[in-house]
């Protein structure tokens, strides 16, 4: 979920003023103690994945779906002086999330957190603690048979244009794509630590989106700045593209499947397959997010924009929500998505407001929200 998403109202206002969506609210951060000692009920740890054609698979061979739910709070607490997490990050809380038949968890970072740099202010978690924290949620996720998709949520820029979240250069919001000063530097620490664990998957932006900076008027222009970065019009620093930070996972010998979303906060995947980075590994699958208030939020948007680029590489919607704590509109989605072979994680395994969020839970025992209740339920239908 990004700090600001159009809603439907304002997306009639944008076709008139061409200007961006509304702000949405983070709740504030508590920090959580580490996860402790393994119960010894776990199933088998999480799957090596990679891609064949237009699917995830194990090393079997076998079919695999991302099929989950977001974590947030590593990309904001730590900026906010607040610590870490956002609640427990612990075996109890995993275990509520097996009892939805989780299978995947995405977890947003914060690249100064990461980094340590000066940005991070007392109180917040930094640095090499910041990264080992990371590290012990991972493992403790793998060990429980989920597969972690680590993404990178806030990042550094100064942006104050369209849908701009904040005006600061410091990662203490979402930014329109990566920045050419940490995002190489961040993706070649991540990778490093993480490679040889192919059940790790990495989600190398959370929501591009380039196009607003040129009023969404030039969209193939927005296009070539999302793949190969550089000076892009609207945006004050130097970009990293797709394809140098394709370029610095696999520098490090990383062969982890690496997720990218489209233009327009994910939403928009329509020159994806026209402009995806080359991946000497083949290791390179499709990300989307979908909301009710989204532009491509219908059966038939999703049938002539995502299910073409499903139909070439993996896909997985790694969030999907509804802003009216219901859930009529990701049971549709989610119907959709089992059909074609995607697979999806909803926004958020937070207790907030369900509308500020959306949140699926009430508490961290897994009590799910009338949202979540959906997701839950959809969940449970699936093997």
């Amino acid at each position: 979920m990004p700090q600001r998403h159009p809603t439907l109202a304002s997306l009639a206002v944008l076709l008139l003023l061409l200007a961006g969506g509304v702000v949405a609210g983070l709740p504030a951060a508590r920090p959580a103690a580490a996860a402790p000692a393994a119960s010894s009920d776990r199933p088998a740890p999480a799957p090596a994945l990679h891609v064949s054609g237009n699917r995830l698979v194990t090393q079997t061979g076998a079919s695999y779906r991302l099929l989950g739910v977001n974590r947030s709070g590593g990309e904001f607490a730590c900026i906010q002086g607040k610590g870490m997490w956002d609640g427990p990050m612990d075996q109890s809380s995993v275990s509520a999330m097996r009892s939805w038949n989780v299978r995947a968890v995405r977890v947003p970072l914060n690249e100064e957190c990461w980094l340590g740099t000066a940005s991070v202010p007392a109180g917040g978690v930094s640095g090499a603690a910041y990264q080992q924290s990371v590290k012990d949620y991972v493992d403790l996720l793998v060990a429980n048979g989920i597969n972690p998709i680590l993404e990178l949520h806030w990042s550094w820029g100064s942006y104050g244009l369209f849908s701009a979240g904040c005006w600061e250069e410091k990662a203490i919001c979402q930014k329109p794509m990566p920045d050419a000063r940490y995002t190489p530097t961040f993706w070649t620490s991540v990778a490093t630590m993480f490679k040889g664990n192919d059940a790790v998957l990495f989600d190398l932006f959370n929501e591009p989106y380039p196009d607003w900076a040129t009023l969404t008027l030039d969209k193939p222009g927005a296009w070539r700045c999302w793949r190969d970065g550089g000076s892009c019009f609207g945006i004050g620093y130097q970009v990293a593209g797709f394809q140098t930070l394709v370029n610095a996972v696999r520098a490090t010998g990383a062969t982890n499947v690496i997720l990218l979303g489209g233009l327009t906060y994910a939403n928009d995947l329509r020159q994806w397959l026209q402009y995806r980075p080359v991946d000497p590994t083949g290791n390179l699958a499709a990300s989307a997010h979908v909301y009710n208030f989204n532009a491509c939020n219908s059966v038939s948007c999703f049938d002539s924009q995502l299910a073409p680029v499903a139909a070439v590489v993996p896909l997985t919607i790694t969030e999907i929500g509804e802003n009216d704590c219901g859930h009529a509109f990701i049971d549709t989605l989610m119907r959709w998505a089992d059909a074609h072979g995607v697979g999806y994680l909803g926004w958020t395994w937070n207790t907030w407001d369900c509308v500020k969020g959306p949140a699926l839970i009430k508490d961290h025992t897994g009590t799910p929200t009338s949202f979540g209740a959906g997701l839950k339920g959809h969940l449970a239908t699936q093997q």
